[in-house]
């Protein structure tokens, strides 16, 4: 019986993440066709929404029980509303995303290089931006809960299962834990499309845009870890909006639906052969 209750709790847990990240997702494919209407990003916002959500590593996390969709929904909504000059509800939402995943607390680095430069062309200082101080607070009280529940303020960093972030373009080190390949040329790539990223938004009249793919993208080429694709998706959508007219085109439509069978095939693919070996979950209830 104490085996068939752990089986069935275990059950239950696994069907809740499945549950809050497909709600998240379905919220976070609302949110993101509404985010770029709104702010007149695209001409075409229903179709930038649907790539989006075919992208092949974002199909994966999106089709599990990650917390990326979730994430990445609750950094569109602080850059919303910090872009729309509402300041706590942007540090309210960033806190919550940094509580979600700690790198969160890049929107704080972020939108204080934007108020920065805001002051500076300005002369002038909005109290309101107090705001945005809701950001590392929310990473604050995670730390709190860690220290309440496991008397260690610094769990997170305890676990051993950390990622390292030592120097730049760290991950081609086929000696470390989380790399162990040298067959690496895709994130190549990724470190080529956010770099491009980066530069098409720096001119862009939403500042926040700029500074929180700058900052992030110098954060990604430090991390010491093979999964750059999925370390790297918050500036997904930030290139889906630098990138607006290439992934509208014609040329680029006509190639995603050749490959569209491809792209599903490797998510199966990988969903299969990803799997975590863990026969008894009780000790990460």
């Amino acid at each position: 019986m104490v085996f068939f209750g752990g089986w069935f709790a275990n059950l239950e847990y696994l069907k809740s993440m499945l549950i809050v990240n497909l709600l998240a997702t379905i919220f976070l494919g609302w949110f993101f066709y509404f985010f770029v209407k709104k702010l007149k990003l695209s001409k075409n916002p229903l179709l930038l929404t649907i790539i989006f959500l075919f992208i092949p590593r974002f199909l994966v996390v999106r089709s599990v029980g990650a917390p990326e969709s979730l994430f990445i929904l609750l950094i569109l909504l602080s850059l919303y509303f910090f872009e729309k000059n509402h300041y706590w509800l942007a540090g309210f939402f960033g806190g919550l995303a940094t509580a979600t995943k700690s790198p969160g607390i890049l929107l704080f680095a972020s939108y204080f290089l934007t108020l920065v430069e805001r002051l500076l062309k300005e002369k002038k200082i909005n109290l309101n931006w107090l705001g945005i101080v809701l950001i590392p607070l929310g990473l604050l009280i995670v730390f709190i809960f860690f220290w309440i529940n496991y008397k260690d303020f610094f769990a997170y960093f305890n676990t051993g299962s950390f990622v390292p972030i030592p120097y730049p373009f760290s991950v081609f080190n086929f000696q470390k834990i989380w790399v162990k390949t040298g067959w690496l040329e895709d994130v190549l790539f990724y470190f080529f499309l956010y770099g491009m990223t980066v530069l098409s938004l720096k001119s862009v009249k939403y500042r926040s845009f700029f500074y929180f793919s700058l900052i992030f993208y110098l954060a990604i080429i430090f991390v010491e870890h093979r999964d750059i694709s999925r370390y790297s998706l918050p500036l997904l959508p930030l290139a889906m909006i630098g990138f607006d007219k290439f992934f509208a085109s014609k040329k680029f439509l006509i190639v995603f639906l050749i490959l569209l069978p491809a792209i599903i095939l490797y998510a199966v693919n990988f969903l299969k052969f990803n799997l975590m070996p863990i026969s008894n979950w009780q000790p990460f209830l």
